[in-house]
């Protein structure tokens, strides 16, 4: 119905027509000047990024834990976790659990964006990849004997101690023979 400021006065209704199509020629230039138009505006305009820590965006692009791959990661899971709702209403076996878990990596991977401290003990689009910890401080039991925890790195032996005992330690010379107390 055409719309009426008076009365007696009748206001033609305003057609909206359809977009003519483009050829494959005027695409191409068109998308050509987007992108020529994004370019020149990231360069005026550079993204500020102020909710994500200083020390993750100063990775260079090929750490394991740089900030594009991160967002890439983010992007998979969430729609991994898309799929997951469509098995849970599907009552599939399993599928509570795997949202549950992939929900928590998301959650680590915005929380590690947002502070720069990595969380979780995977890391990877699928989480493929296990973090290895490093000892800062070591601690010592009673006998004088260092305690160890595996997968971790410990700078007195200068690598990952994956379990070995201290007799292979000693024989393959990792196994310092220092500050040993015995009683």
């Amino acid at each position: 119905m055409a719309k009426q400021n008076n009365p007696g006065e009748y206001v033609r209704k305003k057609i909206k027509r359809p977009r003519k199509p483009m050829s494959p020629e005027q695409k191409a230039a068109a998308i050509e000047r987007l992108a020529a138009a994004r370019a020149k505006r990231h360069a005026a305009n550079p993204p500020q990024y102020k909710n994500v820590a200083q020390s993750v965006l100063d990775l260079p692009e090929d750490d394991m834990l740089a900030f594009e791959k991160v967002r890439g990661w983010i992007k998979t899971n969430r729609e991994e976790m898309a799929g997951f709702r469509q098995e849970i209403r599907a009552n599939v076996k399993g599928s509570i659990a795997k949202l549950a878990s992939t929900q928590g990596y998301v959650q680590n991977m915005e929380r590690y964006l947002r502070s720069g401290d990595w969380m979780d003990n995977y890391y990877g689009e699928r989480r493929q990849h296990r973090i290895t910890r490093q000892c800062v401080s070591m601690a010592y039991h009673d006998n004088g004997d260092p305690k160890r925890e595996r997968h971790c790195y410990y700078p007195d032996i200068e690598k990952v101690w994956e379990g070995e005992t201290e007799d292979e330690l000693r024989a393959a010379g990792y196994w310092p023979n220092v500050g040993k107390v015995r009683a």
